[in-house]
């Protein structure tokens, strides 16, 4: 015969099974925010590749004004990636410079090489060889400041800038590019920053690199041709992107940003990192 197990025993009810906290530097549902339909430009290039960028259009409103004229004006649509600069950037626009802007657009735009203010949500710990104190802001953007009352959005990898000649003026909007090895911190201040590449960054920055100087591709059958560059707000809703942005304005970002500085081991951290090591994270709306 078995013996009966004791009373208490099998009125004890089966342990609930715990769950681990996630981690400090993960986020929650809440830290996900929408974008903005009309703040997504949608390029298309050929070869059924689309590549989505965010505008950063509070921080440089001026260019992005005319941005948004462009692809309503169907500008860009025919025309080309066409300079592919090893370990620098990819660059799209009229191949000649000549073809005339629409009307509406205006040809100079004041600089907008800084921002109004350094207001960022996380401060990184450390200066670094480009400013005097860096972080992100509560909208994800990386800026940085000299610590004297200027700032500006740096330009990372996958950050949009605008191309200039010599005059400081001379960016309209119409020629954009964005760093694809390093990132090019040392164009801060001195090109206007519009947005960054949220989507399809690899259909730049795995593009052949030109051969001429600067990366210039000199023929037209070797560059990338845009199909179509469209505000996302210009879009059916069936048909536009929807992406949403990771918020900064709390303590987990800080903790991301603690864990880039001091990552675990075995990794050895140095106690600081780049503003342009910290990962912006965009996913789609679910």
């Amino acid at each position: 015969m078995t013996p009966l197990a004791p009373l208490f025993l099998l009125l004890q009810a089966p342990a609930a099974p715990t769950t681990a906290p996630p981690p400090a530097h993960e986020p929650a549902s809440q830290d996900w925010r929408d974008i903005p339909a009309n703040e997504l430009l949608v390029m298309r290039l050929a070869g059924d590749r689309t590549v989505v960028i965010r505008l950063a259009a509070a921080l440089a409103p001026a260019h992005v004004a005319n941005i948004r004229r462009l692809a309503a004006a169907g500008w860009w649509n025919g025309e080309s990636v066409y300079r592919v600069q090893e370990n620098w950037v990819a660059q799209w626009g009229d191949a000649t410079e000549k073809k005339p802007l629409p009307r509406g657009v205006a040809a100079s735009v004041t600089p907008e090489f800084e921002i109004a203010a350094f207001a960022p949500a996380q401060r990184m710990t450390r200066a670094d060889t480009h400013s005097a104190t860096a972080g992100i802001t509560a909208d994800g953007w990386p800026v940085a400041s000299d610590g004297q009352g200027h700032a500006w959005l740096t330009h990372c990898y996958s950050m949009v800038g605008v191309a200039r000649d010599e005059a400081p003026t001379s960016g309209s909007g119409a020629e954009l590019f964005t760093p694809i090895g390093q990132s090019a911190r040392r164009l801060d201040r001195n090109y206007a920053v519009v947005g960054r590449v949220i989507s399809g960054m690899e259909h730049l920055s795995a593009l052949p690199r030109g051969p001429a100087p600067m990366g210039v591709l000199p023929e037209a059958a070797t560059r990338m041709r845009i199909v179509s560059v469209t505000l996302g707000s210009a879009m059916s809703p069936a048909e536009r992107p929807r992406f949403q942005y990771r918020a900064a304005d709390n303590p987990r970002f800080a903790a991301l940003i603690r864990r880039r500085e001091n990552p675990p081991a075995p990794t050895i951290g140095s106690g600081g990192a780049d503003v342009c090591e910290v990962p912006l994270e965009v996913r789609r709306a679910p």
